[in-house]
């Protein structure tokens, strides 16, 4: 299959599955074709951004004693993995000159984030919540939208958003962890593993593709886009050994663990 039409299937299909459906034949991309930026992605009826209904906010740590409060939470980051698998296909379209080692890279990521959506949306069920009962938002798409280069993907998907995971994610499985969810609390930790991964492709392609006159520090600040800075990258528990497995070096950390929102 080739990656174009891999990526219209995600953003163009109105059924869950399909958008999940897992790719086995080999991934070509013989024929990227012309640039074609994506609006709004084509959702399920139950799954539609700009619905008039306000989307849940996460729960509190304190009330992840209650299932069906798991749940939420669970369905809540279903969203933001399908969000993440629609944001890279959009890039795909969008940029079809990138380096074909970097688009095909991008779509082994695209298979993660996939799986991450179906195990997060089977926990939720097991709790007592299908996806789609509940509004949904879509922030990580709308900052798709600003995004006018490989480079600036780079710096707010994989430096910010799952930069941010790396924290997120052992947060949550501890949140999951007290509450006896031990179920919850591993699926968070394969998570976490797959965070180092798409953390670490973020910063070599920063390496290969930015000006070789800025440093990576430099070249991912200027590609953030409002209201995105360092300090977005970063949850409530700073994991600093996670980000050196992913190969930012020492003063990126350094400069990213002393980042504030002043």
């Amino acid at each position: 299959m080739e990656l174009r039409e891999f990526a219209r299937q995600v953003l163009f299909s109105d059924a869950l599955d399909a958008k999940l459906q897992r790719v086995t034949s080999p991934l070509t991309d013989t024929a990227p074709g012309l640039a074609e930026r994506v609006a709004r992605p084509v959702r399920p009826a139950n799954l539609p951004f700009g619905a008039h209904r306000t989307a849940p906010a996460m729960p509190q740590p304190g009330a992840f004693s209650d299932p069906a409060k798991r749940a939420v939470a669970h369905h809540i980051m279903a969203n933001h993995e399908l969000q993440a698998v629609e944001v890279m296909a959009f890039m795909l379209l969008a940029f079809p000159k990138a380096p074909a080692e970097f688009r095909l890279g991008m779509a082994d990521i695209m298979a993660d984030e996939q799986r991450h959506t179906r195990m997060h949306v089977e926990r939720a069920a097991t709790l007592g919540l299908t996806f789609g009962d509940l509004p949904v938002n879509s922030y990580i798409w709308n900052k798709s939208q600003e995004f006018e280069s490989v480079l600036d993907y780079l710096a707010g998907m994989p430096l910010t958003f799952e930069g941010r995971n790396l924290d997120h994610t052992l947060e949550f499985a501890e949140y999951f962890r007290k509450a006896g969810d031990d179920r919850s609390a591993a699926l968070m930790r394969v998570i976490h593993k797959d965070e180092i991964e798409h953390v670490a492709f973020g910063i070599q392609w920063l390496r290969q593709l930015k000006p070789a006159d800025q440093t990576e520090w430099e070249a991912y600040c200027n590609h953030l886009r409002w209201p995105l800075r360092p300090a977005k990258s970063k949850g409530e528990t700073f994991q600093r050994d996670a980000r050196l497995a992913a190969g930012l070096d020492r003063d990126f950390v350094d400069r990213l663990e002393s980042a504030t929102d002043e």
